[in-house]
């Protein structure tokens, strides 16, 4: 194929930690359109629920209920899917949402930057290896195709210094890389432009705190002028908001005592990331709808939520004083564009800032665009809308497939 092409189809891989999302994009000179996408839901996890998979296209929809225990296997049924129905890719784009300090922008991957990437698997753990298994199907099924990286924490990368940086001797930050990363760039950067469209005013006027709310992984990020000021996770995605299966902050002294205790790296890792979090404190599911529904009844249940939402709350409002105030706050991704009782219950008590949740808008919030969630008069916008962090790596591959023909 040739790079300077633009009229292709881009098949786009988004890998969150329990669930993989997929748009094919038909790229031409006016833009990018949606050709077929889907869903791989409960990817690899422990749910009431069974895993399953849908599927968009041309006005049709597939709903298949199936055992899905990772990435690879989410992936090949995908493509399995995309080739029955005679679908043609040229191009492929993944997120992966850890660069460190190797990558900050968008890249095509050469043999010397797929060799590159098991080096930051642990820099990401739940996250970086499944987008890497990814890739490795895409290679095997679909040889000789363009693919690209796009990066989650490249949107974070120019935080002052002062945000980023740990107290933690210079020495040490420099040896092994450690600063605050950040996290859900991808879709920062698409819903804040979104925001200031719906609200007809400059992107670079706006204060903005935005909560991406996931099935897997959640964070918060202050936001002024459109570009990062701060944001809850840090080095890792697993620090900040208590998450589906992942503890969020967390004494630091807790691991040294587990250490203490006989537990191994591996250990300690595995019970912060994968069996912590709602998962953890529930008891039974690390599904946020299995805990809504099971609360009115179940002491853990209502911890875990209690918990989940406090939290939330918490962030939200130390990251607004950060701002000096702020003019919207956005939830997003499925937890923030789904549940109206998260957003409520993180909403409380924040009227000292300007936020007042109208609570009949946020119950009746649509799922396929952009609603206006305040009470009228309120000081600061609430919005809820989807992201589309596929569309921003479709517009990178784009990018970057051009910029590889033309130099």
């Amino acid at each position: 194929m040739d790079y300077a092409d633009t009229n292709m189809n881009i098949l786009v891989f988004n890998c969150g930690s329990s669930s993989q999302n997929y748009k094919l994009y038909q790229a031409s000179e006016s833009g990018v359109e949606v050709l077929c996408k889907g869903k791989a839901h409960r990817v690899g996890v422990v749910s009431k629920e069974p895993s399953f998979i849908e599927h968009d296209w041309d006005g049709h929809s597939e709903r298949l209920e199936l055992p899905i225990p990772n990435h690879a296997v989410a992936a090949g049924l995908i493509l399995d899917f995309l080739q029955a129905k005679d679908f043609v890719i040229d191009a492929v784009g993944h997120r992966f949402v850890h660069g460190g300090s190797t990558y900050q922008r968008s890249t095509l991957i050469t043999p010397r930057v797929h060799a590159s990437l098991p080096s930051l698997n642990p820099l990401a753990p739940i996250h970086n290896p499944n987008s890497l298994s990814v890739i490795d199907v895409c290679r095997e099924r679909l040889p000789g195709l363009p693919e690209t990286l796009t990066f989650d924490t490249a949107f974070h990368a120019n935080m002052l210094e002062s945000a980023y940086t740990y107290a933690l001797p210079a020495e040490w930050r420099e040896r092994f890389g450690l600063r605050k990363y950040g996290f859900h760039g991808l879709s920062y950067q698409y819903v804040t432009r979104k925001a200031a469209d719906f609200l007809q005013r400059p992107l670079e006027s706006l204060r903005m705190v935005a909560c991406h709310l996931g099935t897997g992984g959640s964070s918060v990020a202050a936001i002024q002028g459109g570009k990062s000021v701060d944001t809850s996770m840090g080095y890792s995605p697993l620090p900040g908001l208590m998450m589906s299966t992942r503890s969020g902050d967390l004494d630091a002294g807790i691991v040294v005592e587990l250490l203490k205790q006989g537990m191994t790296c591996k250990a300690i890792s595995d019970l912060l990331n994968k069996r912590s979090g709602l998962l953890g404190v529930s008891g039974f599911s690390s599904d946020i709808r299995d805990i809504l529904a099971a609360a009115a009844k179940d002491e853990n249940a209502r911890l875990a939520i209690d918990l989940y939402t406090q939290r939330l709350r918490k962030t939200i409002g130390s990251f607004i004083t950060l701002l000096g105030g702020i003019d919207v706050l956005l939830f997003t991704d499925d937890i923030g564009l789904q549940n109206p009782s998260v957003r409520r219950l993180a909403c409380q008590g924040l009227g000292w800032a300007g936020v007042e949740l109208d609570e009949a808008k946020n119950e009746s919030a649509a799922l396929d665009g952009v609603s206006d969630v305040s009470r009228a008069g309120s000081a600061v916008r609430i919005l809820v809308l989807p992201t589309d962090e596929e569309r921003v790596i479709a517009e990178e591959t784009l990018r970057v497939l051009t910029e590889a023909a033309y130099g």
